[in-house]
């Protein structure tokens, strides 16, 4: 549950900022007849993601045996691939996302294109809500009931927040929320490596080499039930629902993991360690 409510927190949070930004640089123009097309793009988004989710949802469910061990291990892969490429460009530039929609909206007015003030609003959302589908239609494999309860909790909880930010209640700093939120989302992403790695091994596309690197999973209890810790357990469910955990990895699953975590780990790093030199007026390290 935790996940699909970072991660559904974390997309919307991210779309109602952008639609925060440019509703309020619309009103500070003075042109509240762009507003109309705000919604209009805000409402489209929303039923092409609906339409994404239906689609996810049929397909997944035609699946079966290798067919099915392919789809989600390539699930898994590409919403590794979508959030650690959402992680990188947030590094980099979620202190500039202000200036660059108000330059868009700025060169649609311009040209007396309102549909544009559309269209940077529905992208603003669509794109958001493609990535929370993929990330959560992952989840939802594994944990349909919590997926859904965390997905729930996330969007109610950026609603009441885009709220109180709306009255001027609350000023939420933008840039740490990126940094640290990223940190787990990193884990998270971590975890679907592992995950389409497992499926790939299942399928037989990618080789195991080893077939467990450990097995550190608990005996069933007597009645036949998983033991808390067990991978398909309570604490061991929700931490691979969470992260990917395996109690039984093969050596394939490990080595990408790990190699996951150090790379992209230090690369988030090293970004949000320069951007602190930069605003710190530091020189960066001579050679």
């Amino acid at each position: 549950m935790l996940a699909s409510f970072l991660i559904t927190f974390r997309e919307a949070l991210e779309a109602a900022l952008i639609i925060g930004i440019i509703a309020a640089y619309v009103a500070k123009l003075g042109r509240k007849d762009l507003n109309r097309y705000i919604n209009i793009g805000i409402i489209s988004a929303l039923v092409a993601s609906l339409a994404v989710a239906f689609l996810f949802k049929v397909v997944y469910g035609e699946l079966k045996g290798t067919a099915e061990q392919l789809f989600e291990g390539a699930a898994a892969l590409t919403a590794a691939i979508v959030l650690t490429y959402m992680i990188f460009w947030m590094a980099q530039n979620s202190k500039q996302i202000k200036g660059e929609v108000q330059e868009k909206i700025d060169l649609s007015i311009s040209k007396g294109q309102k549909l544009g003030i559309a269209a940077l609003s529905f992208v603003a959302v669509f794109r958001e809500g493609v990535e929370t589908v993929l990330f959560l239609g992952t989840l939802a494999i594994q944990s349909p009931v919590d997926t859904i309860l965390g997905f729930i909790i996330g969007l109610a909880l950026v609603i009441f927040l885009s709220f109180i930010m709306f009255k001027g209640i609350y000023r939420l700093d933008v840039s740490k929320f990126f940094r640290y939120t990223s940190i787990l989302l990193i884990l998270f992403s971590a975890g679907l490596v592992a995950t389409a790695v497992h499926e790939f091994n299942e399928a037989g596309v990618i080789p195991e080499i080893v077939e467990h690197a450990w097995d550190i999973n608990p005996p069933l209890n007597s009645d036949g039930s998983y033991p808390l810790l067990h991978e398909n357990g309570l604490i061991g469910g929700s931490a691979k629902a969470l992260m990917g955990y395996n109690g039984n990895p093969s050596l394939t699953e490990v080595v990408a993991y790990i190699g996951y975590w150090i790379i992209i780990g230090m690369f988030v790093y090293r970004t949000y360690k320069l951007g602190t030199m930069v605003k710190d007026g530091s020189r960066y390290p001579q050679d």
